[in-house]
């Protein structure tokens, strides 16, 4: 199921339209490749439990971009993602060269960025999570996630590389010579990081965000937040025509082209994975949960045909589905 997956999500045809200047695409269309991903092997989920999984994700990557000492640690995020799914195939080559061409995509369009457009790489991915405040049991208990959802910012802990930990001001003449020093008290305890995280193919990537959140055994639960039930029920639908419904669903149809949801053959037996205790606690689930917020997942067959294609676009100009604001 992993080697399905993986292979899917590391295909060549996929990466290169990943890697093409775009703007950022919507939720839906984050929504749909995630469960075309989700179901590139044999494995099947069931509405609530995918919902959960996705839900669980975002907030996941939410926090980790949130919490990044710098802009340009999101690459080592990146890397740290890449190094764990390395460790899942690493008796499989063929898929292990996928992941490492990958990996040198990253380093050949990231690795000379300036903070400059790294801060702006981190802005636009926060201002696309900003309305997520879902709450996860294991955020919750580490305390690093309040009750209504929203991430806590630690003020202790290493100083971004490159920084100074604070406490001193310097004042400076015309000339640019300093002429004086004043000490402040700080409320944080700041320490200077020993060495900066590795941005090559490997090496020790120092920074602990996008590692495994699991490796203490513990249950994990995700639960739809007060606020954001409430918030949902009040969203209006968006009736105004969609004028990128067209671009939008050409890049799906792209992008799913290369993808390839598998389904059990004669000699094969599928499993579903339930992200629930029990198969009642599943199925209330999805009752209960919010209608706003239930995503509406839509399965498009690429093809290269001109009629096909315009017709595509037609339905997605038909289909505008209110999200929640």
């Amino acid at each position: 199921v992993m080697n399905d997956i993986i292979t899917t999500m590391f295909n060549k045809k996929f990466m290169e339209e990943l890697f093409k200047p775009q703007e950022l695409y919507s939720k839906k269309a984050l929504r749909t490749v995630y469960d075309r991903l989700a179901h590139a092997s044999i494995m099947r989920l069931n509405q609530a439990s995918m919902d959960k999984l996705y839900d669980l994700m975002t907030m996941a990557f939410k926090y980790q971009v949130l919490l990044c000492p710098r802009p340009k640690d999101i690459l080592l995020i990146t890397f740290n993602h890449l190094d764990a799914i390395k460790d899942f195939i690493h008796d499989s080559p063929g898929i292990l060269n996928q992941v490492d061409e990958t990996f040198r995509q990253l380093i050949e369009t990231y690795g000379c960025l300036s903070a400059g457009e790294f801060q702006l790489i981190r802005q636009t991915l926060l201002v696309f999570f900003q309305d997520m405040h879902i709450r996860v049991s294991i955020f919750l208990k580490d305390k690093v996630q309040n009750s209504n959802g929203r991430f806590v910012l630690p003020i202790s802990g290493p100083v971004p590389w490159g920084t100074e930990v604070p406490g001193l001001i310097r004042m400076f003449n015309h000339n640019g010579d300093e002429v004086k020093r004043t000490e402040f008290t700080t409320d944080g305890n700041y320490v200077t990081p020993q060495r900066e995280g590795s941005f090559d193919l490997y090496g020790d990537r120092v920074l602990k965000l996008g590692t495994n959140m699991y490796s203490v055994s513990r249950p994990v639960e995700t639960h739809m937040s007060g606020s954001s039930k409430n918030l949902a029920s009040h969203a209006k639908e968006n009736t105004a025509p969609n004028p990128l419904a067209k671009e939008e669903l050409n890049f799906l149809a792209r992008l799913l082209g290369g993808l390839e949801t598998k389904t059990p053959g004669c000699g094969e037996t599928g499993f579903r994975l339930n992200l629930f205790t029990t198969d009642e606690e599943e199925e209330h689930a999805a009752l209960t949960r919010p209608e706003e917020l239930s995503y509406k997942v839509i399965n498009i067959e690429a093809t290269e045909e001109p009629g096909r294609r315009a017709e595509l676009s037609r339905i997605l100009g038909e289909l505008e589905v209110a999200e929640p604001r």
